[in-house]
């Protein structure tokens, strides 16, 4: 990132060794980020820095999940989000606006938004996509899922298709229903691992890029 790049140049100008800085990565997202009905050790962002510090990432994770939060609500927090010691975001978002009905239109300008406002704070963005339930009409899903690709290549972000993918290589709903709490919508603590150990590569790769 720019702003490090400069402060290693001004560290061998000013005669100092530069030396490497853990790199600090917030989790912006709605109940799935925040962890939901588990204890706090067994949610995503918890799960999520063990297996990185497992694979030797020298990283910093930060919860910013708030349970029912939807697109409008992340693009409201994003820039208090993103203090200056933040060097990448995740984004999962999406999730109550489906819920809700929302205009696919209106979700795809909020994440526009934070991934805009992470882009004017030289902050690296790894994008978690989401699909749309056919109860909508075709419509909806073709636009609901769209919005995540479509601004991931536009913004030349990191891209995970879906949060869930990891919990059924099949994608069986009878599969998938083994690692889900009984509300049938946010993962147990054994659907979170499985969430981890599919996302943690692409997270790894945003350390990568967020720490340069």
């Amino acid at each position: 990132m720019l702003r490090k790049t400069l402060m290693s140049m001004l560290f061998v100008f000013c005669g100092f060794a530069a030396t490497a800085e853990q790199v600090v990565i917030a989790a912006l997202g709605d109940s799935l980020t925040q962890g939901y009905g588990l204890p706090e050790q067994d949610g995503f962002v918890p799960q999520l820095d063990r297996w990185l510090k497992e694979q030797g990432a020298d990283v910093h994770l930060i919860n910013a999940g708030v349970s029912g939060d939807t697109t409008a609500g992340g693009a409201a927090r994003v820039a208090w989000t993103l203090t200056p010691d933040v060097d990448g975001l995740i984004v999962s978002l999406g999730g109550n606006d489906l819920l809700r009905g929302i205009d696919p239109a209106v979700a795809r300008a909020n994440i526009e938004a934070i991934v805009k406002t992470a882009a004017e704070s030289d902050v690296d963005v790894l994008l978690v996509g989401l699909q749309a339930p056919g109860n909508y009409g075709a419509d909806y899903k073709t636009a609901f899922d769209a919005i995540y690709p479509d601004l991931a290549e536009l913004y030349q972000t990191g891209y995970a298709p879906s949060f869930f993918s990891g919990l059924s290589a099949e994608n069986d709903p009878e599969a998938v229903r083994t690692f889900m709490q009984r509300d049938g919508i946010h993962p147990n603590a054994e659907g979170v691992a499985r969430i981890v150990e599919n996302l943690g590569p692409l997270v790894l790769d945003l350390v990568a890029v967020a720490g340069q």
